[in-house]
């Protein structure tokens, strides 16, 4: 077969450059953030799992300790449950029912404060016109749990308005606007961070804590998926401005 002469030409049109640089550049991005959010995920699992198997601490041994030191520790409480003051946070799913976590007020048993323990979910009435019925916990108790800082601030639509009266339905756990009607009614500090109960300490509800919402393995699955995708784009772009696919198929003998 003679040889043609004609090489590999490319001409792109302004738009489809445009589109390409633009959609590339985002989804290359994207991957590189998924990647970024599956380190962040698989350090915050790691860390929980480390401070899983220290021994449980007094919380006055930890008042004053930085968040760093503070996330999952686990912690060993004395105290007392106010009866009938106490926060539901809302909008909670679980098994596919509406709910709230139950956070409630433990007053100290060495005096030295109170603290937020949230005990967990219980069903809630999905058309929102009653409150769940808790089980109150009466009696001084030892709780056992860890400290949750929360990774970042809450997205919230509006400000959060605490209403008059107990118990207080909340759409986020807030320690600056908690701390306030928490101290109209005990006397002593509050410590900065709620405590999430084990699942077998006197007055746990239902328990299932999730130290990351999504694992760092789905991250990089989806990492993959938009890297995956930009290399597609931009192959289609450079065949889309080229003669690179008559010049393949003419190596190869292909016919149209």
């Amino acid at each position: 077969m003679p040889h043609s002469g004609v090489g590999f030409q490319f001409d792109p049109e302004w738009r489809i450059t445009l589109f390409t640089v633009v959609m590339v550049t985002l989804m290359v991005g994207l991957g590189l953030w998924q990647l970024q959010r599956a380190e962040e995920k698989a350090a915050l699992a790691e860390a929980f799992a480390q401070r899983q198997v220290q021994h449980p601490a007094l919380l006055s041994e930890l008042w004053d300790k930085p968040a760093s030191t503070l996330a999952y520790a686990p912690v060993q409480l004395t105290g007392t449950f106010l009866q009938g003051e106490y926060f539901l946070l809302d909008n909670r799913i679980s098994g596919g029912r509406f709910g709230y976590e139950v956070l409630g007020i433990l007053r100290l048993g060495d005096g030295s404060g109170t603290v937020l323990v949230n005990r967990g979910w219980i069903a809630g009435d999905s058309s929102r016109r009653e409150l769940p019925d808790v089980p109150q916990v009466r009696g001084q108790v030892n709780v056992t749990g860890h400290v949750y800082v929360a990774p970042g601030a809450p997205y919230l639509l509006a400000e959060q308005q605490l209403q008059a009266g107990w118990p207080k339905r909340i759409q986020a756990v807030e320690m600056d606007k908690l701390q306030p009607p928490i101290m109209a009614l005990v006397s002593g500090a509050v410590f900065p961070y709620p405590v999430r109960i084990d699942a077998d300490a006197p007055g746990a509800l239902l328990v299932d804590w999730q130290v990351v919402n999504m694992s760092p393995h789905k991250h990089q699955g989806y990492a993959l998926q938009w890297f995956v995708m930009a290399a597609v784009l931009f192959v289609f772009y450079v065949l889309r401005c080229s003669n690179l696919w008559q010049l393949l198929s003419a190596s190869r003998g292909w016919k149209k």
